[in-house]
């Protein structure tokens, strides 16, 4: 199989400000997860990105991963890893579909995602899947995010910069006698 080029095509996009991704993975399988979060790496260092890695326990716990720290710390984007093989159970179904659902959610609020979490038959389609000389799905999911980091620069002034968020100066507590006398 051929190496596809860029995410669908698209020319890799530049950035006049610095960028900085979270790559949150679930490292179950530990071998197709390390493929997948060296393709994001190389994805986010051709841009000139940089990026921290944090592991969570599963697929499920990516999410809430993101969301914690979207509130917490101050990352342009995220890339979201995992691999998640069907099993004998219905217990596929549930990881696969909660865990898309809930990374959907935050992207329709605004947040720039990359989904590279597999859902995959065997572990055969997962190994094609993570292996850099093929299609490293974990490449094309930072590539997403940084196309979306890119648009959210492009349509609205970026409030974000690297590293934590600053605590806010003016913090207005009710009946506080100085702000504003009207909504």
């Amino acid at each position: 199989m051929a190496k596809p080029d860029s995410a669908e095509g698209l020319a890799r996009p530049t950035f006049d400000k610095p960028v900085k991704l979270l790559i949150v993975v679930a490292p179950f399988y530990r071998d197709i997860a390390d493929n997948m979060v060296a393709g994001a790496k190389s994805e986010i260092e051709a841009a000139g990105g940089t990026c921290e890695v944090v592991e969570v326990p599963g697929a499920l716990e990516v999410p809430t991963a993101i969301a914690m720290a979207d509130r917490q710390c101050n990352f342009d984007g995220f890339v979201a890893l995992g691999c998640v093989i069907r099993g004998e159970t219905t217990h596929y179904e549930t990881v696969c579909n909660d865990s898309s659902r809930a990374i959907q959610m935050m992207g329709l609020s605004g947040l720039c995602i990359g989904n590279g979490i597999l859902t995959v038959e065997n572990r055969a389609q997962a190994e094609v899947r993570a292996n850099p000389a093929e299609m490293n799905k974990g490449g094309g999911a930072a590539a997403a995010a940084l196309h979306l980091i890119a648009l959210s620069r492009k349509w609205g002034a970026s409030t974000k910069g690297v590293g934590f968020k600053p605590p806010s100066e003016n913090i207005l507590l009710a009946g506080d006698s100085n702000g504003p006398k009207t909504a």
